[in-house]
């Protein structure tokens, strides 16, 4: 596909716009937007791939002796920031990593997904579309500016205002991201009070990757614009829902949508069905990518939404997968695990690499589950081979480093890295004393 831009075409904008900052941005292992800011007479060398940073600074990245590393610009996610001063703006150009010897950088997520759209790419498929949803929860800042655990409204499920006081940010985040090329689809408050969802229209994964780096970007901006803090915490607060970031995934070959078949009962192709139990086999262990942190698993408890079970389903919304109704060329599968929290780029790549697996190998799922399996009890699940997705980080990590095909796609690099940085977490967080355990035992014991 042809560039949308030239170096030529960027030079442009940025004089015709009066741009005299650009932003050069890459995510770190776990997913943590990184920034090089540069004045605009640097601008021509970054797009010459000659700016250098140091990677020994960064998470997961490299050692203090071999830390000089280069940012190559996309040139395709050149964006000028709406809310930029007219004194002078700010523009943003999204980087791949590579190492001093200009080969790409092993542990770069942006480059970490290319790798396994690649191996798509021998198999035939030309993209792999991604129709994130990524939901997060806005909570009132104190007057030094700092987040509190102060909700900002009392709504739920698509209320209107003045219940959902979070109407008014939520639309300006909508405008902002329009601004900036996204094409939205829906805007609305979710379940939990204080929860919000913003959906915008797919994309291949490189382009809806950024995307949602971009969103959480411009969500936490604007928001701090309305004094709010915006989280994409997975579980901020206990006995409400947790926020997801369901992905609906689809494969094509051409403009042909390879898991449609309108020969099938369901509409499915034998594709899809052998990329779904790719998904299902993997999912123990994709899991500690998908759901990074500690908290993830505050959310992946029956009750509130979230599955907590390996299974699938056409129409029932307690397993791991569902399948829309939607057909045609929208026919996709629908991941329900995964959280904001999760680096998109190393998420994507993993239940890419998982579902690829399963076309490679022709796997065949098992019969959907069409039962609530929130209300099944542990014989029943066994019964019908439903597995348990991991309930601690720890768990989860110890399916990760076991799984051949993940650790692949991921590399050795990111694979050590991410499962280092995640121990010690699991660590810091298994030998604190926390308040719940105080209000249980002092005066008890």
């Amino acid at each position: 596909m042809a560039s949308k831009y030239t170096k030529e075409d960027i030079l442009r904008m940025a004089e015709e716009e009066n741009v005299r900052f650009i932003r050069l941005q890459f995510t770190d292992l776990l997913g943590i937007i990184k920034n090089v800011e540069i004045p605009v007479s640097q601008l021509t060398k970054a797009l010459n791939n000659l700016m250098m940073f140091d990677g020994s600074s960064i998470e997961g990245f490299v050692r203090i002796e071999e830390s000089d590393m280069y940012l190559y610009p996309d040139l395709d996610t050149w964006v000028i920031f709406p809310w930029s001063p007219e004194k002078g703006k700010v523009a943003r150009l999204i980087c791949d990593v590579y190492n001093a010897d200009q080969t790409p950088f092993e542990g770069d997520p942006r480059g970490i997904l290319k790798r396994v759209l690649k191996e798509a790419e021998e198999l035939g498929f030309t993209s792999f579309n991604i129709g994130p949803e990524p939901e997060f929860f806005l909570f009132k800042n104190d007057e030094n500016g700092e987040p509190t655990l102060e909700l900002n409204d009392k709504g739920g499920y698509f209320d209107l205002a003045p219940t959902d006081l979070g109407e008014n940010c939520r639309r300006d985040i909508v405008l902002e991201l329009e601004d900036m090329g996204f094409e939205m689809e829906a805007s609305h408050h979710e379940v939990a009070p204080g929860q919000h969802e913003i959906d915008f229209k797919y994309a291949d994964a490189i382009r809806s990757c950024d995307d949602i780096q971009t969103f959480k970007l411009v969500v936490k901006t604007i928001a701090r614009k309305h004094g709010l803090h915006a989280t994409f915490m997975p579980k901020p607060l206990f006995g409400v829902n947790g926020s997801g970031m369901h992905a609906n995934m689809s494969l094509f070959k051409g403009n042909e949508n390879v898991f449609y078949d309108p020969s099938t009962e369901t509409g499915l192709s034998e594709t899809a069905m052998h990329f779904l139990a790719g998904i299902l086999k993997h999912a123990e262990a994709f899991t500690a990518i998908t759901n990074p942190t500690v908290n993830s698993y505050k959310r992946l408890v029956p009750g509130y939404e979230a599955p907590c079970y390996v299974a699938w389903s056409m129409k029932n919304r307690s397993p791991l997968i569902r399948i829309p109704s939607s057909r045609g060329l929208s026919t996709r599968v629908e991941v329900r695990s995964p959280d904001p929290a999760a680096n998109p780029y190393l998420a994507m790549a993993v239940m890419l690499a998982a579902g690829l697996d399963g076309i490679k190998n022709k796997l065949t799922p098992p019969a959907p589950t069409d039962r609530n399996i929130y209300v099944m009890s542990k014989e029943e699940r066994e019964k019908e081979g439903i597995a348990d997705l991991p309930a601690t980080l720890k768990e989860a990590l110890d399916n990760l480093v076991k799984d051949e095909v993940i650790i692949n796609a991921l590399g050795e690099h990111a694979v050590e890295h991410f499962v280092e940085a995640k121990e010690i977490e699991w660590d810091m967080f298994r030998t604190q004393v926390h308040p719940w355990e105080r209000e249980q035992y002092l005066s008890t014991y």
